[in-house]
C-alpha cells in the first residue's frame, strides 16, 4: 500500500496526525503540505479568500504538483484533508493514473464562512468522503459523492497525553477552553466569568473582547495544552454550532489528556464520554454545573479516573481512523468493480 497524504502538516493539524498514524502503521507514505496552495503573502491570501471564492492562491500549481508526484510515485490511495486544494480535474486526473482518492472532511463545507464553490464542485471526483459530523451526511450525498462515511475525530497517543510534570507555568483556573471565540460561545463563557469562576481561554480572537481579555492566554502548543488541562478544576468542551458538530477535535484531545470534562450535550459527546463526564444544554446548567463540580474535587477525581480508564479501551486514535479508511476504501473499490462487472 502507498499512501500521499495532501493536508497541513504543521503542528496541531490533521495531516500531521495522520502521518504520525501512518509511520506507527509502517505504511509507505508521503504528506504533501497543503500550505504550498497558499498564497504567499497575507495580502495575497485575503484576496483570494475574500474576493475568489475562498481559493488558495496557488490552487492550480499545487493540485499541477500533487499529479506529478503521483505519476512519479503511483500511490493506491491519496487521502485529502479538510477542504483540500485540489479541483476536480486534479481529482479525476489521480483517478486516471490509478490512485484511489478520499477526502477525510473535518470542516462542515457548507458553513456559511467556509464555504468554497470550487471545493463543493470537487466533491462528486471522490471515491469517497469521511465526515466528522452525521449532520452534512445527506448535504454530501446530494452533491454528488460517491460514498460517505461517519468517521468523527481521534486523538495521538503521542501528543494528547496526561501530563506527568507537578509545574504549570501559569495560574491555575476553574475552567479551561481550548478553542475560538465564536460568536455562539460568547454567552457561555461570559456566564461563568459573571458567575466569579476563573477562566483560561486559549485561541484565538478572545483577547478582541473586553470581558474575555484578561483570561486569555494566547496560541499554544500542545505541550502548554496538556500543563494547563493538568492545572484546571474542568476541562470545558463546547462544539462549534456553524459546523453542525456533534464533537469536535478538542472533544478527543481533552479526555486523552485527562482531566474533568464538562461538555456541551450532544449525542456525540454522549457515545463519547460516557458516564466519565458532566453535560450542559443552557448557559444556567453550565453555570451551575460548573460551579458545583468546581467545589468538589472527588467528583472531579472520579470522573477524571472513569475518562482514562474508558479511553485507554482504544479506538480512538488517529492510527484507529486511518485503518478504518483503509478498510472502507477498499470495499468501495471491491464494491465498484463488481458494479462495473455487472454493467
Amino acid at each position: 500500500m502507498k499512501l500521499l497524504i495532501v493536508g497541513f502538516n504543521q503542528p496541531g493539524h490533521i495531516g500531521s496526525y495522520l502521518a504520525s498514524a501512518a509511520k506507527k502503521l509502517d505504511l509507505d507514505f508521503m504528506i504533501m503540505d497543503a500550505s504550498r496552495a497558499e498564497a504567499v503573502s497575507r495580502i495575497g491570501r485575503s484576496f483570494y479568500w475574500r474576493l475568489r471564492g475562498k481559493r488558495p492562491g496557488r490552487l492550480g500549481q499545487f493540485g499541477a504538483e500533487v499529479l506529478n508526484l503521483c505519476g512519479q510515485r503511483k500511490p493506491d490511495l491519496v487521502l485529502t484533508t479538510g477542504r483540500a486544494p485540489l479541483e476536480r480535474s486534479h481529482i479525476e486526473g489521480l483517478k486516471r493514473l490509478g490512485s484511489t482518492v478520499i477526502n477525510y472532511s473535518t470542516d462542515d463545507p457548507w458553513n456559511p464562512r467556509l464555504r468554497a464553490p470550487w471545493f463543493l464542485k470537487a466533491i462528486p471526483a471522490y471515491n469517497a468522503v469521511f465526515t466528522t459530523r452525521r449532520a452534512n451526511i445527506d448535504d454530501f450525498r446530494h452533491c454528488g459523492a460517491q460514498a460517505v462515511h461517519f468517521l468523527p475525530f481521534a486523538y495521538d497517543p503521542e501528543v494528547h497525553r496526561p501530563w506527568v510534570e507537578n509545574s504549570f507555568a501559569g495560574s491555575p483556573s476553574d475552567v479551561l477552553f481550548v478553542g475560538g471565540c465564536d460568536n455562539d460561545r460568547l454567552p457561555l463563557i461570559g456566564a461563568l466569568i459573571d458567575a466569579g469562576l476563573s477562566m483560561a481561554l486559549f485561541g484565538g480572537y478572545w483577547n478582541r473582547h473586553a470581558n474575555t481579555r484578561r483570561y486569555w492566554r494566547g496560541l499554544a502548543d500542545q505541550r502548554t495544552i496538556r500543563a494547563a488541562s493538568a492545572a484546571a478544576k474542568i476541562c470545558l468542551c463546547l462544539v462549534r454550532r456553524a459546523n453542525r458538530d456533534g464533537s469536535v477535535m478538542r472533544s478527543f484531545e481533552a479526555a486523552a489528556i485527562g482531566g474533568c470534562i464538562l461538555a456541551e450535550d450532544t449525542a456525540d459527546h454522549r457515545e463519547l464520554f460516557g458516564d466519565a463526564a458532566h453535560y450542559f444544554e443552557t448557559p444556567t446548567e453550565l453555570v451551575r454545573r460548573a460551579t458545583n463540580l468546581s467545589a468538589d474535587a472527588a467528583t472531579r477525581s472520579q470522573l477524571a479516573h472513569q475518562l482514562r480508564q474508558r479511553m485507554s479501551a482504544g479506538g480512538h486514535t488517529y492510527a484507529d481512523r486511518l485503518l478504518a479508511m483503509l478498510r472502507l476504501s477498499d470495499r468501495n473499490r471491491s464494491s465498484q468493480r463488481v458494479a462495473e462487472a455487472v454493467t
